[in-house]
Formats: structure tokens, C-alpha cells, sequence
């Protein structure tokens, strides 16, 4: 969910109004969620420990903890005060059944877990990386993950040709636009594509899964400039 360059200016929009902005920005966030719920709701186990890097205001997990009653989660951000947005949403949650880890970005974190996740999900913070960023934040997340785990990632992506990218950004302005954003804002959002964040085709992103060391590779959800991938180690 957020931006991996700073723990301090490492997102678009301040914490405080993260929630309120971003369903406004992206076309179908909230079914983001629902569908990593249902997937792995159709694994054959419960998952243990749930690592969210990126994690934001702690939405997902707020979401996911009452649907995983037997599952401890994690959360990682790269901003501080993301982080204490999620503490103050997650706060009625029973203490056992959260920890929060150092500020860190996916590539850089170097905490030690004291046991290895069984799910770790990636929404929306891996596109403002580099491409040398992207391959040390998904290398970080397969080794921590246990033998059989899944990492579960959803990214804007790069269409595959021009035309589409040309497209994409007008079906992009015209959702910003219907949702109460301005003009202005849609072009400095718009503008930050190949300049503050850096998508990949769904090619990219599988070729890339593939070679990070990952068994099975799958897209399971795609619409427009958005994509879900899971991956099993």
C-alpha cells in the first residue's frame, strides 16, 4: 500500500487520509482484499502467521483477523506513521494476535521472526521500486516465507504496448474524475507513472516470480492497470 523510498514522505497522500482517498484512486481496491480473504480461505489450512508488508493503516488485516480467528499476523511498513494508524484501527484486537515490526521497507527488512509466515501479502508497495528494488524485496519475502508458503502481491502494472498504456491512463482519469477527484489531482497522479512509481507487464511480474525461486506462479486477478499474483515456494 505504500511507497518504499523514505519511512517518512514514503507515501502519496498522509496517513490520516490514506483510507478516505485511496478507493478513490484505484478502481476496485476494496475488492483487493475480499478476494486474497477468499483464496485463502481455499487453501487446504489455515495459515499460522500472516506477514502484510506494506500494510498501511492496517485495513487488510483489520479485515482478514476476524475472518482467521487461529492466525497471528505481522505488519511492516516503511512509514512510521502508517504504523500508527494501524495501531490505533487494530487497536480492540486482542494483543496476542498482532505484532508489529520495525519500520522497514520489503527490501531492507532484516528483522528476525521467530517463526517463518505461512502467508505473506505485498498490496500495493512494490511499484515504486526499481527494477533491481523489486527483485531484492521479492527475494526478502520468498526466504522469509516457509517451505510451501505463498506470497500474495497486487501492483499496478504496465500494459503491454502504448497504445494500451495511452488507454489505461484515460480509463484511470475518467474513474479518478467520477470519484470526486479534480483535474489537477489526476494529472499529478497520472504523471507520477514512470517517474515515482514504476510498473511491470503481468510478463514482467511472472517472469520475474519465476526466477526469485517460487514452484508455482499464478494471476488470479487482473482488471485494467491492476493485478494480483500468488506464488507458492
Amino acid at each position: 500500500m505504500t511507497s518504499a523510498k523514505s519511512t517518512q514522505n514514503a507515501t502519496p497522500h498522509l496517513p490520516e487520509d490514506y483510507d478516505s482517498r485511496i478507493s478513490g484512486v484505484l478502481p476496485y481496491y476494496s475488492f483487493f482484499h475480499q478476494e486474497i480473504m477468499n483464496f485463502i480461505k481455499s487453501l487446504p489450512y489455515s495459515p499460522k502467521i500472516w506477514l502484510d508488508t506494506g500494510c498501511g493503516t492496517g485495513s487488510l488485516v483489520n479485515k482478514a483477523i476476524e475472518e482467521f480467528p487461529a492466525t497471528k499476523f505481522l505488519l511492516l511498513d516503511p512509514s512510521e506513521g502508517m504504523l500508527n494508524q494501524a495501531r490505533k484501527k487494530l487497536s480492540s484486537c486482542p494483543a496476542d494476535r498482532l505484532e508489529f515490526l520495525k519500520a522497514s521497507s520489503s527490501q531492507e527488512f532484516s528483522q528476525e521472526l521467530e517463526e517463518k509466515p505461512d502467508i505473506i501479502t505485498a498490496i500495493q508497495c512494490h511499484h515504486y521500486l526499481t527494477r533491481e528494488g523489486r527483485i531484492r524485496a521479492t527475494g526478502v519475502c520468498y526466504n522469509l516465507l516457509k517451505e510451501g508458503g505463498i506470497y500474495i502481491t497486487f501492483e499496478n502494472i504496465r500494459p503491454l504496448t502504448e497504445e494500451g498504456i495511452t488507454l489505461g491512463k484515460q480509463y484511470w482519469r475518467n474513474f479518478q474524475l467520477a470519484h470526486g477527484r479534480t483535474e489537477e489531482e489526476i494529472k499529478e497522479h497520472l504523471e507520477r507513472f514512470d517517474t515515482e512509481y514504476f510498473p511491470i507487464t503481468v510478463e514482467e511480474h511472472l517472469e520475474l516470480l519465476r526466477e526469485t525461486g517460487f514452484r508455482t506462479v499464478e494471476l488470479f486477478w487482473y482488471s485494467y492497470m491492476q493485478a494480483g499474483f500468488y506464488c507458492i515456494k
